[in-house]
């Protein structure tokens, strides 16, 4: 996506690769919207703190990170015993798949590179091919969203008001995102609209990130609290809600994402607002028979008692809001039951949620 900064508007990628100086590169968007920067995690357990510290955030993005982090820390090993290097890697494998546990992108990422280097014959074979592999990974998740944008361009009408909920932009995904894609998609083919974006606290990726994203587009928007989503909604000033997802239960249909998506899924039920998720395939998580079962990451509590800002002085600062010595509960993500969405937007199609697993073959090849 294009960004433009100091006056100079360059294309950038939220996750790439140097693989001369083996580092991953990234967008750190903690510090967004008020300054743009690239960090480079100089080893694997560094660049598995960056998506555990949200560095690095959004399904596709940390599925591409932890597949670069494989990459990086398989590239690391020196010597020639492929028994010792599969130990090694396992352990790579472990330490990124620990760092977001909601979120299936990172285990089904690393998954495919791995899988692509039994291929490889030696350690030096194997190097290399898990490199390839997290590379197509990242240019396959660009390419799921372009499809998602294609697909659910339709649903995206003039003079529409759509609510989105945290961020399921280009900065969630290596590129173009997945609840952003039919909106990039439709005003490219000239439709205007307008952007309800939820805050979605406690980290506020709604008011700092998709706001962000969304200007720098030169799409119509406003920030909302996340309690006034209802009151739009029971005065008919949203038309359509997407939103993204950390995991998609293919057998069920049922989708884990941001905390608060399950309570705007009830609020567009009760209103009668077509409410659709959007996600590539490296989202879909087709061994898990019931959401009960999505571990759900609990975050720090300060995240919920405070919050970051920029000061006037241009300083990046924490402040706490709560009741000095009240503590917090903090569950970062929520699970929506299939019954609550009118579609889920993929690559391959927008099927309703109990469909996916009779579409798998179709919703498969779309890889």
């Amino acid at each position: 996506m294009n960004v433009k900064i100091g006056g100079t508007t360059r294309p950038y990628r939220t996750v790439a690769f140097d693989a001369d100086r083996n580092v991953v590169r990234l967008i750190e968007q903690r510090l967004l919207p008020h300054e743009f920067q690239i960090v480079e995690p100089a080893n694997f357990k560094e660049t598995a703190r960056a998506i555990r510290d949200m560095v690095v955030r959004g399904a596709g993005a940390i599925g591409a990170t932890a597949a670069y982090g494989l990459a990086q820390g398989a590239r690391t090993f020196r010597g020639a015993n492929l028994e010792r290097f599969q130990v090694h890697v396992e352990g790579v494998y472990e330490t990124l798949k620990a760092a977001r546990p909601t979120a299936v992108d990172p285990v089904n990422a690393m998954d495919e590179v791995r899988a692509v280097m039994r291929a490889g014959e030696s350690v030096a074979e194997q190097q290399v091919l898990a490199l390839a592999a997290a590379e197509e990974f990242a240019h396959a998740d660009v390419r799921h969203c372009e499809a998602i944008g294609r697909h659910g361009a339709p649903l995206i009408q003039e003079g529409m008001r759509v609510l989105t909920h945290c961020n399921a932009g280009w900065l969630a995904f290596v590129d173009v995102g997945s609840a952003t894609a039919p909106l990039y998609a439709a005003q490219a083919q000239g439709r205007k609209f307008k952007v309800y974006c939820d805050e979605t606290r406690p980290r506020s990726q709604g008011a700092t990130l998709t706001a962000w994203e969304l200007a720098q587009q030169g799409v119509e928007h406003q920030i909302i609290a996340d309690n006034a989503a209802g009151h739009l909604m029971q005065r008919g000033e949203i038309d359509l809600v997407i939103v993204g997802s950390d995991r998609t239960l293919g057998q069920t249909g049922e989708v884990a994402n941001k905390i608060g998506t399950y309570t705007k899924a009830v609020l567009a039920k009760r209103h009668g607002i077509p409410f659709y998720v959007a996600i590539p395939l490296s989202t879909i998580d087709w061994n898990l028979n019931s959401g009960a079962d999505i571990p759900i990451e609990n975050r720090h509590e300060a995240e919920v008692l405070g919050a970051w800002g920029v000061t006037a002085a241009g300083q990046r600062e924490y402040v706490r809001v709560a009741n000095p010595g009240s503590s917090a509960c903090n569950p970062g993500f929520d699970v929506t039951p299939a019954e609550l969405i009118t579609g889920i937007i993929t690559p391959a199609g927008i099927f309703k949620p109990r469909a996916l697993r009779t579409k798998r073959k179709l919703i498969d090849a779309a890889a």
